[in-house]
């Protein structure tokens, strides 16, 4: 059935064990034989679902709502070739990033915390690039499953300073200096995020944006 089955049963794509499956396609084929268990996944409902619109740049999508109900101008995609959502980070203890040898492909585990993207879940994701001098940490968010069995690298608390993504669809013109409010599709309480697009570049896939000055709410 291949990964189309997730899709044609409607989960979320997540892969965030809440079920109790490791990934939404075991739970999909679970669902085949006992559709009951439907209840078990706490992302159906949550969920920004797809549109197709007419705008000659990206697609305008009808209005999104948040599962608080807030609305959003967007859905930020992960880039076709990341693993998950591009994020860049600094440990509140930039050092730590020296200390802990944090080297490109590691796993790690963190809470953005404050003002940049204050968050009650703990992130977990890949390392694609580190600079030791700064402490800065470009990493892939790929969802709770994805340290099971693996060595872990804990950064604690870290401040949250850039998204980029893929923005495939919008309720508003895409402008660089502008704060919009998006939905990272991965997000896993479903919360609108806000923040300035610094960089814009129009493909056949869609917008890959920078977004940065990151606020939950």
């Amino acid at each position: 059935m291949g990964e189309n089955i997730v899709e044609k049963i409607e989960l979320p794509g997540l892969d965030c064990g809440l079920c109790g499956a490791k990934t939404c396609e075991e739970f999909a084929r679970i669902l085949i034989d006992k559709p009951g268990e439907r209840k078990r996944c706490v992302q159906i409902g949550k969920l920004p679902t797809a549109t197709h619109g007419s705008c000659t740049e990206c697609g305008v999508a009808p209005a999104g709502k948040d599962s608080l109900e807030r609305e959003y101008d967007f859905v930020l995609d992960a880039f076709p070739e990341d693993p998950g959502p591009r994020e860049t980070i600094i440990p509140h203890n930039p050092m730590m990033t020296r200390e802990m040898e944090v080297n490109k492909g590691d796993i790690l585990i963190g809470r953005p915390l404050g003002m940049s993207c204050g968050c009650p879940v703990t992130h977990c994701g890949v390392a694609m690039d580190v600079d030791r001098r700064t402490g800065v940490i470009v990493w892939c968010v790929t969802g709770p499953l994805a340290n099971r069995g693996k060595p872990v690298k804990d950064l604690g608390f870290y401040s949250a300073q850039a998204y980029e993504g893929l923005v495939k669809e919008t309720q508003k013109d895409l402008k660089i200096g502008m704060r919009y409010w998006y939905l990272p599709r991965r997000c896993m309480l479903q919360w609108r995020h806000s923040g300035t697009v610094i960089f814009i570049n129009r493909t056949k896939e869609g917008v890959r944006v920078r977004i940065e000055g990151i606020m939950i709410g």
